[in-house]
């Protein structure tokens, strides 16, 4: 979801965690480390004032969109309840 949200540019934060429902604001930094860690988004840090963090894709992690988007499809497809 982090890496979805980040396909149309940059984002702080804030908009992240939003964006992102359910996410809580102690498991997103943790996600976000995990994502960076792996190469696909870097952080940039703004010494401002004020002080302001940015996320965006790398190449690596565009490279990975369209197949988060075919899994997509497919969950849409395969994964929704049955009505009863």
């Amino acid at each position: 979801m982090l890496l979805g949200t980040l396909r149309n540019g940059p984002a702080g934060f804030r908009e992240l965690s939003r964006a992102v429902d359910g996410i809580s604001d102690s498991s997103c930094p943790d996600r976000l480390s995990d994502l960076a860690a792996a190469g696909l988004i870097t952080r940039t840090v703004d010494e401002g004032p004020p002080l302001a963090v940015s996320y965006a894709l790398t190449d690596r992690g565009k490279a990975l969109l369209p197949a988060l988007a075919q899994i997509t499809l497919w969950a849409q497809e395969h994964l929704v309840e049955n009505p009863t």
